[in-house]
């Protein structure tokens, strides 16, 4: 049984930490866009900020088990198959990207407009002034959006186990709830608190420094 709750505790977090890492590269760009072309952005554009926002709030209001449904025709045409670990991290990697870009927008947004200005005035791009102005202002918001998102990746990788994802929620439905082992469901529980405990301690950190 040790073996087993290694080995779905190793499927967890890659699942929740491989997801962060392509949520990152595909929802902070998403965010950017959403940022800079809203009524609040350097090059706001009407035209794509309204349909670009209504699907990411359409998509991101998509409960996770229907997302992963909807998304298993792509994920089987992806990576072959719709079942194991790998497959779950389509799924995960979608809402996180959905979700990182809704925090970069929000933290972009709570950077003083005067810096924006400062750039303007001294004939920055509006690239280089998210770059070098926007992105580094508003790290400590950002780390600590992205830290609630892993949080909710977190219980997503759970509920993964329901459509054969792997990981702790998997073990804890196979082993746990379905030969009532009480004791094991409790067991993933308190693994899966300290996962959160600790994912939220190293954000709060990480945000603490870039606040100094």
């Amino acid at each position: 049984m040790n073996d087993l709750l290694f080995k779905a505790l190793y499927e967890t977090l890659l699942m929740v930490f491989g997801s962060t890492g392509v949520g990152i590269l595909l929802g902070v760009p998403l965010g950017v866009v959403l940022y800079n072309t809203s009524s609040q952005g350097l090059q706001p554009c009407k035209k794509l900020y309204q349909p670009l926002s209504f699907f990411v709030n359409g998509a991101r209001s998509i409960p996770y088990i229907i997302l992963t449904v909807l998304l298993i025709p792509f994920t089987r045409h992806l990576i072959g198959t719709s079942i194991g670990t790998g497959s779950a991290i389509v799924p995960l990697s979608v809402a996180a990207a959905l979700l990182i870009a809704r925090c970069v927008e929000d933290a972009l947004q709570s950077v003083p407009k005067g810096l924006t200005e400062v750039g303007i005035s001294l004939g920055a791009s509006p690239f280089e002034i998210i770059r070098k102005i926007l992105l580094p202002e508003s790290m400590a918001p950002l780390i600590a959006g992205i830290t609630t998102v892993m949080i909710n990746l977190v219980g997503y990788s759970a509920m993964a186990g329901t459509v054969g994802g792997g990981g702790l929620g998997d073990l804890a439905i196979r082993y746990g709830y379905q030969r009532y082992d009480t004791v094991l469901v409790i067991l993933i529980v308190a693994i899966l608190i300290v996962i959160v405990q600790v994912i939220q301690m190293a954000g709060q950190r990480c945000a603490n420094h870039y606040r100094r």
